[in-house]
């Protein structure tokens, strides 16, 4: 009876997580502008959605340029991110200890704070206090953090050793660093890279406070479309993107999984 009741408890937290994603994938093929259970009925379910969806140039427009921004943050984010953190593990001294704690401060600070600080760090640096480079900048500063964590562990994990055994056997730093550090802490580097790719399709603070005037990423148009959703007939497409990027990143993490599991059985 206990087990019973353990397993209730999981499956109703699953379900208020999840439903609302599963309902959303639903009326993805349902062609109305209003969400009812009538009109689902009514209408029937169709690709309708996603043909407007693939049909609307502007609105691709917009999801090509925020792939393109995610990949580019992510790209960077993990260069850094993974330097840092190598950089961090290795420094025993305190200013390794004081980077580390320094590196947490955009994790656990209001992204609001940060957005408005970034605004006027621009303003105060550069003429032009919103382009596309404050944006990039902007997400970096939200998405290389999580790389560092997302590291760290891979490298507390990594027997410590067996640099230092490669540089005994003749292997330059750089060497060793590539032949031997960078292959154990792989599935983390892999972790924080999707991260920051999410996170930064999924911001929006950022994004609204840095973006140039006539850019729009996904966020900031859906915020757009859902303040003016009377006269946006773009609107209910953007039920079929949502879905869209959910199955993608279910394929991801699951694909991520095997590929982690299969290294782990080797």
């Amino acid at each position: 009876m206990k087990k019973f009741f353990q397993i209730a408890y999981i499956a109703l937290i699953l379900l208020f997580i999840y439903a609302p994603i599963f309902t959303l994938c639903l009326y993805s093929f349902v062609d109305s502008p209003i969400v009812s259970i009538q009109d689902a009925f009514r209408i029937g379910f169709s690709f309708e959605l996603y043909k407007q969806l693939f049909n609307d140039q502007a609105l691709m427009t917009i999801v090509w340029d925020t792939l393109l921004l995610a990949l580019l943050t992510a790209v960077i984010a993990t260069i850094l991110g993974t330097i840092g953190a190598i950089g961090i593990y290795y420094s025993k001294n305190k200013f390794g200890k004081a980077v580390s704690a320094s590196s947490r401060i955009p994790v656990i600070n209001a992204e609001i704070v940060t957005a408005v600080a970034l605004v006027l760090l621009f303003a105060l640096v550069f003429t032009e206090s919103r382009s596309y480079f404050s944006m990039l900048i902007g997400h970096l500063v939200i998405t290389t953090p999580f790389v560092v964590l997302s590291v760290m562990p891979k490298l507390k994990q990594m027997d410590a050793n067996m640099y230092e055994a490669a540089l005994d056997l003749g292997a330059s730093p750089f060497g060793a660093l590539i032949k031997v550090v960078l292959p154990e802490i792989l599935p983390g580097i892999l972790s924080g890279f999707m991260l920051a790719v999410t996170l930064s399709l999924d911001d929006y603070i950022i994004s609204a406070y840095t973006k140039p005037a006539g850019f729009d990423t996904i966020s900031t148009y859906v915020y757009g479309a859902m303040a003016k959703s009377n006269a946006n007939s773009s609107l209910p497409a953007l039920r079929a993107l949502s879905a869209i990027i959910f199955v993608v990143i279910i394929l991801v993490v699951v694909g991520k999984n095997i590929y982690s599991r299969r290294r782990a059985d080797k």
